[in-house]
């Protein structure tokens, strides 16, 4: 019997489990026993992994994480990784590996691919900037959990006639703070593609509390800067395994500016990190959605063939594109979206 092997990689997202589900289902279905390869690539060069049956996978659409876990592993940074992975995958008897995973995922699938195993990849971020798709699997919820903690900072900063400054997870695309803060009403949102001037924030601000709006919430990506402060950050110096420093650690964007704010305008100011609370949780009805199709048109990309692609949402239709038109390039927030957004600033 011919096998699939499914890994999750990078950070979690809400719809994951989705995925695992609708792959294991369909392969089963179309006459394969299916892998399932703990931490990500980790469980894939160490030959970790669980056999994944329909009695398994019953019902995990609704949970959010995922039950074969995760890691940041790079293939590329272990010595004879590539060949490692093949050789793990021929020893197994696995036909083909799906990766569900980000750009840094993908990435690695993609060179798998080049190297010439047999991968499919399924696109999957919070944050939505893999290129090639419309939307990636858990930034809907993201966004949700975005939205529904600003809707309550709103009561307790205008209860107390404060300015908070919210930073959102985003390190080089400020999808989820431009949705997110649009959605909750954010009075200023900075994002990481348009660099920002906390003079403007602070003008707002002072604005709102002379016409008598004493309170503002101000939504900031973690990646966005303003050029004047950058010196003020204290970012770690840590960096993973695929080059990315740790953000969320040490002096963020959304502490400085609200220190800038409160020394600048004398009002109280507090900011908050929403951190690993925007992946958390169980999926939305649009991630449970889109994970179940994906999952189910990898296994028919498998059966085609189409190997060294990813399964993408384009149009509202599902449709396999070359792992190269998914990596190497970020999707990012065009500057016009934000305009779109500043007519609500104030």
């Amino acid at each position: 019997m011919k096998r699939i092997g499914i890994l999750t990689g990078g950070g979690d997202a809400p719809g994951l489990n989705a995925v695992i589900r609708a792959v294991t289902v369909s392969a089963i279905d179309s006459g394969y026993e299916v892998l399932g390869f703990l931490r990500g690539w980790a469980g894939m060069l160490e030959k970790d992994y669980e056999i994944l049956t329909k009695e398994r996978v019953y019902d995990i659409h609704r949970q959010g994480g995922t039950i074969l876990y995760s890691s940041r592993t790079n293939v590329a940074k272990v010595k004879d990784g590539f060949e490692i992975v093949k050789r793990n995958l021929a020893d197994l008897n696995v036909y083909c590996l799906v990766a569900a995973g980000g750009e840094d995922t993908l990435g690695v699938a993609k060179k798998l691919a080049d190297a010439g195993g047999n991968v499919v990849g399924v696109p999957k971020t919070i944050d939505n900037d893999v290129n090639a798709t419309d939307y990636t699997f858990g930034f809907d919820t993201a966004i949700n959990r975005v939205m529904e903690a600003l809707d309550r900072l709103h009561t307790t900063t205008e209860a107390h006639q404060r300015i908070m400054v919210v930073e959102i997870m985003g390190r080089h695309a400020g999808w989820m703070a431009l949705h997110g803060g649009m959605a909750g009403g954010a009075h200023y949102i900075a994002i990481p593609e348009v660099p920002f001037d906390t003079d403007e924030i602070e003008k707002l601000c002072r604005e709102r509390y002379a016409a008598g709006k004493k309170y503002a919430v101000v939504a900031i990506a973690e990646g966005a800067e303003d050029p004047k402060l950058t010196a003020k950050l204290q970012r770690s110096a840590e960096k993973d395994s695929f080059g990315h420093i740790r953000l969320g650690s040490g002096r963020g964007i959304a502490e400085v500016v609200a220190e800038e704010l409160q020394e600048r305008t004398g009002i109280e100011t507090r900011h908050i990190q929403l951190g690993h609370l925007q992946r958390g949780g169980d999926p939305t009805a649009f991630d449970r959605v889109l994970g179940t199709r994906l999952g189910v048109k990898v296994v028919e990309m498998i059966n085609a063939g189409e190997f060294g692609k990813m399964a993408a949402l384009r149009g509202g239709e599902m449709e396999a594109v070359p792992l190269a038109d998914a990596v190497g390039e970020l999707k990012t927030v065009p500057p016009g979206r934000l305009d779109v957004a500043k007519r609500f600033f104030g």
